[in-house]
């Protein structure tokens, strides 16, 4: 009795064993995943591109690589280079922390106005929608969903039936829905969205903003000098997280030059034009052609270049073209050369910027204070921008 108890014992803790080591592990999550995945070069047609190329943890989750497109030996490219090495963007890559936040494309009837959505067109309804597209983007990673869901289920197939069912692969639609999911997921930790910029202390009382910089917040919201609040409103203690990122999600046209560099490398040539918001499917108003979403502000100062297509090397060009892109004479304090012709006329924002007539040092300020919004573990970079 004792020899058949004992065998029994032994055939049980087998048992055990055996269904413990082909279980997915228990500490395995949709973030977990989602990072794994995030961080996946194999992914990519040829296995040399992953999400975090073009958002890099240690950069503000931005693209810091320089390639030919960069507007000077030590910025990053005005756009980036896809898998291949050689095909360019049009778009600089926006920063993705704090993207979680950005709420639905959607239609304001109150406001009359288009809202939210991923990309700077809009043409990705949320965070899950957008993650799908880069993988399939003939200038990004340049694949299939098929090739994505077969290499994701060789590699992780034991999380995903865990976290998704046994089945989720008898659909290559929804497997790779999964797929997106999980990286949107990712994209929902702290790790991109840590509210702890030196703003978020003294909000809190935790820090003072130098003298420089509490002008610059003044002049940012002064209806009657920066007026940036308009579109930028500047959150407050109570405020939730999706109204603390110093955007109104809206669409603006900022009257920004071409950026013919880029034009030249990505092959679309100087007659292009990118229609911004009118290349959205849902979007037919003419007047919106032109208008990309209005950017977060937060971890501004270290995500050089700057515009959508990332024609400007600096902060301060910014606010300088803010300041003065209609006033006669003046000129792109980067080039020494007037501003630009904008690539889009039409619609362009005229009421809340072109003139502001800020003094040079009024300019600083406001670059002061928005180097507030950085996070704080990318405060050693606001030196390298």
């Amino acid at each position: 009795m004792k020899l058949l108890s004992s065998a029994m014992s032994i055939f049980m803790a087998l048992v055990v064993l055996f269904l413990t080591a082909s279980r997915p592990a228990l500490s395995e999550t949709r973030e977990s995943l989602g990072e794994k995945i995030f961080n996946d070069k194999s992914l990519s047609k040829d296995g040399t591109q992953s999400c975090a190329s073009c958002h890099d943890s240690q950069h503000a989750f931005t693209d810091p690589r320089k390639n030919k497109s960069s507007l000077n030996a030590t910025l990053p490219g005005s756009v980036s280079t896809g898998q291949d090495g050689k095909s360019f963007g049009d778009i600089n890559a926006p920063s993705a922390t704090y993207a979680a936040f950005v709420p639905d494309f959607h239609f304001d009837k109150k406001e009359k106005l288009y809202v939210g959505g991923l990309f700077l067109n809009g043409r990705a309804k949320n965070l899950v929608e957008q993650a799908k597209q880069p993988f399939l983007n003939p200038s990004e990673m340049q694949t299939t969903e098929k090739k994505v869901v077969a290499k994701v289920k060789a590699k992780y197939s034991a999380a995903m039936k865990s976290l998704y069912g046994e089945h989720i692969f008898n659909s290559t639609k929804e497997a790779f829905t999964a797929v997106a999911k999980s990286i949107a997921a990712f994209e929902r930790t702290e790790k991109f969205s840590s509210f702890d910029s030196k703003f978020d202390k003294v909000l809190k009382g935790k820090a003072h903003f130098t003298k420089e910089e509490e002008l610059g917040l003044k002049l940012f919201k002064d209806e009657k000098k920066g007026n940036c609040a308009a579109c930028h409103p500047v959150p407050t203690l109570e405020s939730s997280k999706t109204e603390s990122l110093f955007t109104d999600f809206t669409y603006d046209n900022l009257g920004g030059p071409k950026n013919k560099r880029v034009r030249s490398l990505n092959g679309k040539g100087s007659q292009f034009v990118d229609n911004g918001l009118l290349d959205n499917p849902k979007v037919k108003d003419k007047k919106l052609k032109g208008a990309f979403r209005v950017p977060s502000l937060r971890n501004v100062a270290v995500t050089a270049p700057y515009l959508h297509n990332g024609i400007f090397k600096n902060l301060e060009t910014v606010v300088h073209f803010y300041n003065t892109r209609d006033v006669k004479g003046s000129v792109n304090p980067e080039t020494q050369k007037p501003w630009g012709k904008a690539e889009v006329n039409i619609g362009k924002n005229v009421d809340e910027l072109g003139n502001l007539e800020l003094s040079d040092a009024e300019v600083k300020a406001i670059v002061a204070f928005m180097k507030t919004l950085t996070d704080e573990r990318y405060e050693h970079l606001i030196l390298k921008h």
